[in-house]
């Protein structure tokens, strides 16, 4: 029964990972990202409402 040459598997075995990680890389080096989010800088706007525009009299509850 002959036996198996198995000389050339290194050889295979490398060269097919790195065609892999080459071709990992291209594919990966091709996708667009969406770029991070940035804050946004609100201006605070005051509004006003009817009880702070008019002096109101605050009472003590009755004892």
């Amino acid at each position: 029964m002959p036996q198996l040459d198995t000389s050339t598997w290194f050889t295979t075995i490398v060269s097919s990972m790195i065609t892999l990680f080459i071709l990992f890389q291209l594919k990966i080096s091709a996708q667009t990202f969406p770029s991070p989010a940035t804050l946004k800088t609100l201006a605070a706007q005051k509004t006003k409402t009817p009880w702070e525009l008019k002096w109101t009299k605050i009472y003590l509850p009755l004892l």
